[in-house]
């Protein structure tokens, strides 16, 4: 899945280099599959799905761009330290959905 991501970025921008994805986005890629869970398909788009409408969301507080932006990270950054402690395993997890 990942190669076939890879492929149609490449074909979309029609140019890669290295510096085309920073240290950030790493980041966010893997707090997107350790909050939705990495034993299923869908615990990581459950976790991209919570973490990309989550600066959406702060977009209608009406905070200026460079405190949601520092904002964001806080969340992000509680929001994991808050999912390692209640749930370790994800939001879709080994014992999630009555399993």
């Amino acid at each position: 899945m990942a190669a076939s991501a890879g492929s149609l970025y490449a074909h979309y921008i029609t140019y890669i280099d290295p510096t085309s994805f920073t240290v950030m986005e790493s980041i966010l890629i893997i707090s997107m599959v350790i909050i939705g869970g990495a034993g299923s398909l869908w615990g990581p788009l459950i976790g991209a799905f919570v973490l990309v409408t989550l600066p959406e969301g702060l977009r209608f507080v009406g905070l200026p761009s460079a405190v949601a932006a520092n904002l964001r990270q806080i969340i992000y950054g509680s929001l994991l330290v808050i999912m390692m402690m209640i749930r370790p395993r994800g939001l879709v997890g080994r014992y999630a959905f009555g399993r």
